[in-house]
């Protein structure tokens, strides 16, 4: 797979390469959940904040997970990892988008973001 090109929007999901990993850190290529601020992602920044995806899904993982049954090309139920959210460059992508989280879901997600960092 080739790198993308720009036109990343908050909630598309995303291949990208995540190796090298470290200790606890997710790996390989995964789907990534595209969670910075479009002001940033229409601006072309170099960088990109995501949270990875898991295939290896829990049956209650919040507020460290949000579910995402399989849809469009998620070929699998698959589960957010709030917790590993991280910023990667954007030749780590690869493929194309996946499917798109609506704003119900990631509204939960913020939500579930603001209890891991303490604001809620």
């Amino acid at each position: 797979m080739t790198p993308l090109a720009t036109g990343f929007k908050r909630g598309q999901v995303r291949l990208a390469n995540l190796n090298p990993a470290k200790g606890s850190e997710p790996g390989k290529t995964r789907p990534c959940l595209i969670i910075q601020c479009d002001a940033l992602n229409d601006a072309d920044h170099p960088s990109t904040i995501v949270m990875p995806l898991t295939s290896q899904v829990l049956g209650n993982g919040a507020p460290l997970r949000f579910h995402v049954p399989r849809r469009d090309n998620i070929a699998v139920d698959s589960d957010v990892l709030i917790d590993q959210i991280k910023a990667i460059d954007n030749g780590r992508f690869v493929g194309s988008i996946l499917t798109v989280l609506t704003e119900p879901e990631l509204i939960v997600i913020d939500e579930r973001l603001r209890i891991l960092v303490g604001e809620s």
